[in-house]
């Protein structure tokens, strides 16, 4: 396993995204996603949330965890390892070329599996792809997270539930958001804190639009902020706009962290105790495969023979559109062809990037979904081997019952 960074996991590590939003889809859960929550409580965080049905993780502690699982299995990890390049051999991947922290290195395999997030094994090799929203052109906008300490969460949850009477979430301590979204058709009780900052010059408009942070379990005063959201003119697919982002954001940290210091009952105390090493990319480019998932697979609930998974979650395209949500126990499914393509037979892609359109991704990108996806591609890489199957030839639905993570009800 090739890791860019110190720590698998991503975002929900490396990009402090926490806490893992619930799918909103009944047992959308897969065994994988069981066994972390799991594994979550043997080391005393304790993830779900019966309120907000979210899984609160905690970084350090998953780090960990994902460390051990690749211990228990045998996997070795090469981290601080980047992709630069990829060789074929007719429809097949036959080499990777990667930097190490030694130099360059050549990694060959008979299935490759792109977690990338931005399709770059799949790009790198001709997959057809696409990137942005399709009548604008532009990506989701991206985040800059963040862990703010020293936050007395009893007096902060005094005033947002009992004094403010805030009452669109029903979370309660150790569980316990607070946000405002000023472009949303929801009003949070928060927003006139911002909209006062506005007023005084302290906070600029694109400061004051969104604001929301997460108490982590197992850090005590201490919230994963998820803002600031970068303004859209910054691409997440540009790199010189990319690390231009990186200085916006940090500077919109400071200014609104300090804010919050000023103004928010509960936050005079705080200091920002982590900034995230990666840039929250919510969309950037994603492959087109065999089958392409599309709004309307949202909105008439698509069944697929080869599915691997289900989400409700609710179309949130930042900056585009945010949809209705689907009735109660209503889902959708992911299937098998849209992790694949007809260009190379060894390639199977995973997470945010697979074949959807920008408004379909917007609902299936959350982690949970993309940790389902992810253990999906590992159980057909090991059938195709077994079974000397090309990855873009597998059948889901023909792998036994017993052996697949998800088995449709189509």
């Amino acid at each position: 396993m090739l890791e860019r960074g110190i720590a698998l996991g991503g975002l929900a590590t490396l990009g402090c995204v926490y806490p893992f939003m619930d799918t909103h889809a009944p047992n959308s859960h897969t065994a994988y996603v069981e066994e972390v929550k799991q594994r979550l409580r043997d080391k005393g965080i304790d993830p779900f949330d019966k309120v907000t049905q979210q899984v609160w993780h905690n970084p350090e502690v998953l780090s960990w965890i994902y460390d051990e699982m690749c211990e228990e299995s045998g996997v070795n990890i090469l981290y601080n390892t980047v992709l630069v390049d990829a060789l074929t051999s007719g429809k097949n991947i036959s080499t990777c070329i990667v930097q190490t922290i030694a130099g360059l290195a050549a990694i060959q395999a008979k299935i490759f599996i792109d977690s990338t997030g931005d399709a770059y094994l799949a790009r790198n090799v001709g997959v057809s792809h696409e990137r942005g929203y399709e009548k604008t052109g532009n990506n989701q906008p991206l985040s800059f997270r963040f862990e703010m300490g020293g936050i007395d969460m009893e007096k902060l949850y005094k005033y947002v539930v009992v004094d403010l009477q805030e009452d669109w979430c029903k979370s309660e301590l150790p569980y316990f958001e607070i946000a405002e979204a000023m472009h949303r058709k929801q009003r949070y009780k928060l927003e006139a804190l911002m909209a006062r900052g506005v007023e005084t010059g302290e906070l600029t408009q694109e400061e004051a639009e969104y604001m929301q942070a997460y108490a982590i379990i197992g850090k005590t005063g201490v919230m994963s902020c998820n803002f600031p959201e970068i303004p859209v003119k910054f691409k997440s697919t540009d790199p010189v706009e990319y690390s231009k982002a990186v200085t916006y954001g940090r500077k919109m940290i400071h200014n609104m962290s300090n804010y919050l210091i000023k103004h928010l009952p509960g936050f005079e105390k705080a200091y920002i105790s982590r900034e995230a090493v990666m840039l929250g990319a919510r969309e950037s480019w994603r492959i087109i495969g065999k089958y392409y998932l599309v709004e309307d697979d949202y909105h008439n609930q698509s069944r697929f023979p080869d599915a691997v998974a289900r989400t409700a979650w609710f179309i949130d395209a930042h900056g585009e559109k945010i949809s209705e949500k689907l009735p109660k126990g209503g889902f959708y499914e992911i299937p098998y062809r849209s992790l694949v393509s007809d260009k190379i037979s060894n390639l199977i892609v995973t997470g945010r990037c697979i074949s959807a359109s920008f408004i379909l991704q917007a609902s299936m990108r959350i982690q949970a979904t993309c940790m389902s996806i992810g253990e999906a591609a590992g159980i057909a890489a090991a059938y195709g081997l077994k079974n000397n199957i090309a990855a873009n030839l597998i059948e889901w639905d023909k792998i036994p019952a017993n052996k697949r993570s998800y088995v449709s009800e189509a």
